[in-house]
């Protein structure tokens, strides 16, 4: 079984998000998913809620749920660079801010990015 990594499929910066990582960093061992779909609603179970996600997950093959920034830090290693920022974010300091960021941008991501129809 792999990894899903459920994001925002009605949310313009999460798609895009989305493309750059299947283009940037294609991963057959990572699944990637609407939240909007019924495979989300399947692998979140109970966590899952009907609307807009507040942020992306990441459901691990024996059923462990990240959410947030932790749904995307084990990825950031396949990414090109992704071994330097992944010991930036290990500087102290760096990776609160980086939680805080995550944060603002999920919370106004749809007044700044606009959504997808």
């Amino acid at each position: 079984m792999m990894r899903t990594l459920i994001y925002d499929g009605q949310c313009r910066l999460c798609v895009t998000a989305k493309k750059g990582l299947e283009r940037l960093a294609p991963n057959p061992d990572v699944q990637l998913v609407p939240y909007q779909s019924e495979e989300a609603a399947c692998q979140l179970g109970a966590e899952y809620q009907p609307g807009r996600p507040d942020v992306a997950f990441l459901v691990e093959p024996d059923g462990t749920i990240s959410r947030g920034l932790d749904a995307f830090l084990p990825l950031v290693p396949g990414l090109p660079g992704g071994r330097v920022l992944h010991a930036i974010l290990r500087v102290p300091l760096v990776r609160p801010l980086a939680y805080l960021a995550y944060r603002l941008v999920a919370r106004y991501r749809y007044s700044w990015f606009g959504s997808v129809n």
